[in-house]
């Protein structure tokens, strides 16, 4: 009996460690409102890539996403119609990998080229080699979405999570989180939706 109780002390405390962890996650990174910092990384194409490359940006649809997640898979069709639908608006996608390649391999630059290929990915799709830029922006899934607006003070954060209401089911999506944030920014209007869960994968380091 005494050892059932230490063992159930023992899981209740790694559950609330587990809870503060996920918590200081989400916590550190941008909240609605908030200036995002500019970043420079790779490309699959080679090349280094910006948010200031992009003069006549609007905004942003900065995606982080990955290759080997079932979530992110799933969703790789929606993020292509989402730059397709908005990057001639003024709002492209901007993919970025986030995982540690040593960790997960499917994730390396080779994978990401040959990923971004095949899938004939309209957007660059940048390595976050260093893993210092995801934990800025709060990510903490596979795919988690931030919709920035570009402005005289730099670039808003005006939506956070996921990209809609069904990742198991694109014909089934009742609410376009991340269409919609975008249709209300292009109309000057305030975004109706600023933050939801993002579902997905853990990013791995």
């Amino acid at each position: 009996m005494k050892t059932i109780k230490i063992l159930s002390l023992l899981a209740l405390i790694i559950g609330m460690s587990a809870f503060t962890v996920a918590k200081i996650a989400v916590d550190d990174g941008y909240k609605v409102g908030d200036i995002a910092d500019d970043f420079k990384l790779m490309n699959v194409d080679g090349k280094m890539v910006s948010l200031a490359d992009y003069k006549n940006a609007k905004g942003y649809i900065v995606t982080f996403t990955c290759n080997t997640c079932p979530y992110a898979v799933g969703y790789e069709d929606r993020i292509i119609a989402l730059d397709k639908k908005y990057a001639s608006k003024g709002y492209p996608v901007i993919a970025i990998m986030p995982n540690n390649p040593d960790v997960q391999p499917g994730d390396s630059m080779e994978k990401m080229k040959e990923r971004a290929q095949n899938k004939g990915f309209t957007f660059p799709y940048l390595m976050d080699t260093n893993q210092t830029v995801y934990p800025k922006y709060g990510a903490t899934k596979t795919p988690h979405v931030f919709v920035l607006q570009k402005t005289s003070k730099g670039n808003v954060v005006k939506y956070i999570g996921a990209i809609d209401d069904n990742y198991q089911d694109a014909s089934a999506v009742k609410t376009k989180y991340v269409e919609n944030a975008v249709d209300a920014l292009l109309k000057g209007s305030e975004v109706p939706e600023k933050e939801t869960r993002a579902i997905g994968c853990t990013i791995k380091v």
